[in-house]
């Protein structure tokens, strides 16, 4: 599954995915600003909210309201430091969290960000 992102500030959603994560661009295109991004093995999609899109209602912040996106990093500590260092303000700070698979028990160092429109980012890493 690749998501695909309304964002209502392109520029703004670039340098937040792009230049403070350090996503890389996959696809980049004009009239809409659109952008096909890579993060390792995770990928998704950005989008400039545009007349025509596929927007099934009003757009208010924040977007995306009820979902978090997980994506596993495998550095999960320098990720948080250069956002620690860009000021990126945190949604829940690092932490471990365990969870019940019914099988076994999987923890997993974690934080959460919003990007520019509100959308809500689940970082993670596998612990042990």
């Amino acid at each position: 599954m690749v998501p695909e992102l309304a964002v209502t500030d392109f520029a703004a959603s670039w340098a937040f995915y792009v230049e403070a994560i350090g996503f890389k661009v996959r696809i980049r295109r004009e009239n809409p600003d659109f952008a096909y991004l890579c993060y390792g093995q995770v990928q998704l999609m950005i989008e400039q909210v545009h007349e025509g899109g596929w927007l099934t209602a009003e757009m208010a912040y924040p977007l995306g309201r009820g979902i978090n996106l997980q994506i596993d990093v495998p550095d999960i500590e320098t990720l948080y430091s250069r956002l620690l260092r860009l000021s990126t303000p945190l949604f829940r700070p690092l932490r471990e969290n365990c969870y019940d698979t019914g099988e076994r028990v999987e923890c997993q160092k974690e934080f959460l960000v919003q990007d520019p429109d509100g959308y809500l980012l689940r970082f993670c890493q596998p612990v042990g």
